[in-house]
């Protein structure tokens, strides 16, 4: 479950926000926000669609980049939203 929502995440940020890098450059541990990656324009597609893919609802303060900087804690939040 956790390598499915990992690869659901990699795959809309190559996707949307890096298209033609290399996949293997995107690790789990790669700064997002921190590192320029996602802006907020960006970070509220990526809210949005967390919130379609998997059916959660990511509360205002869950935007910060303690929640999402790295593909390892967007998992993370998806997982504990889901138990």
């Amino acid at each position: 479950m956790t390598q499915d929502i990992q690869s659901a995440v990699k795959e809309f940020i190559l996707k949307e926000f890096l298209p033609g890098e290399d996949p293997n450059e995107l690790t789990d541990t790669t700064p997002l926000i921190t590192g320029g990656v996602l802006d907020s324009i960006a970070t509220i597609k990526l809210v949005l669609f967390i919130e379609e893919q998997f059916g959660i609802k990511v509360e205002a303060h869950e935007t910060d980049p303690e929640y999402l900087d790295t593909i390892a804690s967007i998992t993370q939040l998806i997982l504990s939203k889901q138990s």
